[in-house]
């Protein structure tokens, strides 16, 4: 295997976390922040990442906090919004370089983060890419006024303490049959599922990555997000039965800056495992529009 393609996993430290870090690609390439989403690991941007290392990009996908085991501190305040951010710049920051300016990318909950840490820090952004999901304050406004509210009933159950560990745990199992079959149903591949929930096998990080949806209500209100003003895709595809059309049609009124969107048919949630080239192709067409 080329040395490019032969990737290797790394470390960044933030305070007293340790959070293990997928690399793939040349290390003088411009470099790619792939940030992952529930219930995955960095390891599910493989086959995009690969695709961009063949073309000369540098990618970085971060296990997350809770997702990383030296990385899982409890409660859910934890992880809160400003935390998940901060994680990434550090990651950046050790990694690239002090202040260094990055493509990201994100999917599912890191599309949340990647919207956050654009609105906050676009100072430190060639471009974003946000996969599946929309801004944080256009899916909160769905929520309310779409039928986006029926699709998200998930991340209301996941609330509940306690109840969703016992529902979803593995019990000693090698991965959770039950978390596997909730991944099927929304079109999720059984190996893929499977992966993914073997990920969780460990109560702690079963624990802290639905700390992730618990920590969405214990922000604190603040006033309308700024809008993001670097250049921006954003994929959605029309099997998403998490996320609705609604909720996506609210995007462009939180981007001031260059703005495209791309819809894959046919494709469920899981756009990274399912769609690798598709995908790969629409960002280094963006990369590419936009070096920074």
């Amino acid at each position: 295997m080329s040395p490019v393609l032969n990737g290797s996993v790394r470390t960044a430290t933030r305070n007293d976390l340790i959070f293990d870090v997928h690399e793939l690609g040349p290390p003088g390439g411009d470099p790619v922040l792939l940030l992952h989403g529930f219930p995955q690991h960095g390891d599910s941007w493989h086959a995009v990442a690969t695709r961009l290392a063949e073309r000369g990009y540098r990618t970085l996908a971060p296990d997350q906090r809770g997702y990383s085991p030296r990385a899982r501190p409890r409660g859910r305040a934890a992880y809160r919004g400003r935390e998940l951010v901060a994680d990434a710049l550090a990651v950046v920051d050790e990694l690239v370089g002090p202040g260094a300016r990055v493509h990201l990318v994100g999917h599912d909950w890191g599309a949340a983060v990647a919207w956050q840490l654009a609105a906050r820090h676009g100072e430190r952004l060639r471009s974003l890419t946000a996969v599946s999901v929309p801004p944080p304050a256009a899916y909160l406004r769905s929520l309310l006024t779409t039928r986006q509210g029926l699709a998200s009933w998930y991340v209301y159950a996941f609330q509940l303490p306690g109840l969703p560990e016992r529902v979803l745990g593995a019990g000693g199992a090698p991965f959770s049959r039950r978390l596997v079959a909730m991944l099927r149903r929304t079109g999720q591949s059984r190996a893929a599922a499977e992966r993914d929930a073997a990920g969780l096998a460990d109560p702690a990080a079963l624990a802290a990555a639905l700390n992730w949806y618990r920590a969405m209500f214990t922000e604190k209100p603040g006033g309308p997000a700024a809008p993001v003003t670097v250049p921006t895709l954003f994929v959605w595809s029309d099997g998403d039965v998490a996320l609705t059309r609604q909720s996506v049609e609210l995007v462009h009124e939180h981007v001031a800056g260059p703005f495209r969107y791309a819809e894959l048919r046919g494709v469920s949630h899981w756009i990274p495992d399912e769609a690798p080239d598709q995908l790969a192709e629409l960002l280094l067409e963006h990369l590419s529009e936009h070096p920074g």
